[in-house]
């Protein structure tokens, strides 16, 4: 309500006031706490060096029984034995699946010409069908 408004009562005025508050002008936030709950960054560099290590080696993980280490990107079998199978029967074996992948598409290819060809051979007989039966049709009517 405003100012003089209402039935004969006190007048008085009443501000509007947002169920939410104001949405313009939110609560500012409070500082942030400290970033790390360690203490390892108040330690002198040779007690962190005793502590972390300086060196820290390539990673490594076990997976189903077979250590993997991770070397220039790529997990590598740390015995060199990859589920039973050493590095050079791995290799071999991807040598293979890439030539057998070469002649699956190879044989594909030859499918569908051979798919093609049947296609066409298919069309050129019903055509010759067509005009044997129209020329025997000719044939009788002269008849």
């Amino acid at each position: 309500m405003t100012k003089g408004e209402g039935s004969g009562g006190p007048s008085f005025i009443k501000a509007e006031m947002p169920l939410f508050g104001n949405i313009f002008s939110p609560k500012k936030t409070p500082p942030r706490k400290s970033a790390s709950l360690s203490n390892l960054h108040a330690l002198d560099r040779s007690t962190r060096e005793v502590e972390l290590g300086l060196e820290y080696g390539t990673p490594t993980m076990n997976l189903a029984g077979q250590n993997l280490k991770f070397e220039n990107g790529q997990w590598i079998a740390d015995t060199g034995i990859s589920g039973g199978v050493d590095r050079r029967e791995a290799q071999r074996l991807r040598r293979r699946n890439q030539q057998l992948e070469e002649e699956n598409n190879l044989l594909r290819l030859k499918v569908d010409i051979l798919l093609d060809m049947l296609s066409e051979t298919t069309a050129e007989s019903h055509l010759m069908e067509k005009e044997l039966d129209e020329l025997k049709s000719v044939g009788r009517r002269r008849k």
